[in-house]
């Protein structure tokens, strides 16, 4: 399938169109007509328009409602979006159609410390694999999830404590080049939480918090429906919230923060610390067998019964529900969605961190609080890269 889509929308009309059929599926133009509130001579038009620009098509009669049949519009059949979420430790990469289901996808282990020429090279090369997969020359557009704070408006990482040699690089301006389509550039978090927004847990809700534990720990605040950045672009940074006057050093340059204590690196060091000192029996074996410990080998050791185990995840989840306790007083959210790859530890992390924030917070606060695992994994990010660039093409 060869693309030559350069059409976005041109007016408030189309991008509302363009938004229903993305979020609700094939409508028929009486129904697009209810919906916006104007005449169906005015849908026509613009729909008409919509197929000029390759953006929207005609997909037969809807079903009767008595009198003249309306028809059914849907948008393009091939419209492609391209979703790259890259984290500190690996990257996934996807194409999704106009509504952003997921057509292909790849992940690759990378580290975010090689630099963003070495990263971004690995992540493209991923983007040609599954755009050659799905038959397609050039996507649409294409969005950028990074883990560290981003100007949204410029396209660039700005001071990212865990990405050395990325600050000020225009990331969104060079993907940009080599894929030759409109890029959009956001923090790794907010993707998430507008992937989960989208197609998982927290769909249709509109006051809510994704918080992804990683190497690193941040926020994603969805108020009104909306993503909410703060003025620079940095809301949400809970990992540097200090939960401890005195404390390991955390990657920011300051001590006590909640991401020297409970992200993914944060665990790691703990459990190696706990198989050298012979606290722990399966963090050692494991450590022996493999040379290097990661969050993940505290899920294996707990499996096995390991009580030091146990109680690294057991510390960790207390002061990742102690912060959580602040937000919920201060914010009052509908739904806490917990996500990234320390989530693999389970509901014993999960477990710790909602019976510490139910306990700190006021009984309004959480009497219909649901804190929820994501269910969404590595296509989460895909799906909310997918999407910002969809809310820009989508928009006049």
């Amino acid at each position: 399938m060869r693309l030559s889509l350069a059409g976005r929308a041109e007016n408030a009309i189309q991008a509302r169109i363009l938004v229903q059929l993305r979020d609700e599926g094939p409508l028929s133009k009486a129904q697009l007509a209810d919906r916006l509130q104007v005449s169906r001579t005015t849908v026509a038009a613009e729909v008409a328009r919509l197929a000029e620009m390759g953006l929207a098509q005609e997909a037969g009669p809807a079903a009767s409602r008595g009198g003249r049949r309306s028809t059914l519009v849907d948008l393009s059949q091939e419209i492609r979006f391209v979703g790259i979420s890259i984290g500190a430790t690996g990257l996934s990469v996807g194409v999704t159609d106009g509504r952003l289901s997921v057509l292909a996808t790849r992940f690759k282990a990378c580290d975010i410390r090689q630099g963003p020429e070495a990263v971004l090279a690995v992540a493209l090369a991923l983007v040609r694999e599954v755009l050659h997969e799905v038959g397609v020359d050039k996507p649409m557009g294409a969005g950028i999830g990074v883990p560290g704070p981003v100007d949204f408006h410029r396209g660039v990482s700005v001071s990212p404590p865990i990405m050395p040699g990325w600050d000020g690089y225009p990331v969104r301006d060079a993907v940009s080049r080599e894929l030759g389509c409109p890029v959009v550039l956001d923090n790794d978090v907010n993707v998430l939480a507008v992937g989960e927004q989208h197609a998982g847990v927290a769909k249709g809700a509109q006051d809510f918090l994704f918080v992804k534990i990683g190497t690193g720990i941040g926020c994603g605040i969805v108020i009104d429906g909306e993503l909410y950045r703060g003025v620079n672009g940095c809301a949400g940074d809970i990992g540097h919230i200090r939960v401890e006057e005195f404390g390991p050093t955390c990657a920011c340059g300051n001590s006590g923060c909640l991401e020297a204590f409970s992200g993914g690196a944060a665990l790691a060091r703990d459990a190696t610390a706990a198989a050298r000192s012979g606290r722990s029996p399966a963090l050692a074996a494991l450590l022996e067998e493999r040379s290097e410990l990661t969050a993940a080998d505290v899920g294996i050791a707990v499996s096995q019964g390991d009580a030091q185990a146990v109680q690294l995840i057991r510390d960790s989840g207390r002061h990742i529900g102690e912060v959580l306790a602040g937000l919920v007083s201060f914010f009052n959210p509908g739904l806490i969605v917990i996500g990234g790859r320390v989530t693999g530890l389970g509901h014993a992390l999960l477990a710790e961190i909602r019976g510490v924030t139910y306990r700190r917070s006021l009984p309004l606060a959480t009497g219909n609080l649901p804190i929820v695992l994501s269910e969404l994994g590595d296509e989460g990010g895909v799906i909310g890269a997918a999407r910002l660039i969809s809310e820009s093409v989508y928009s006049p």
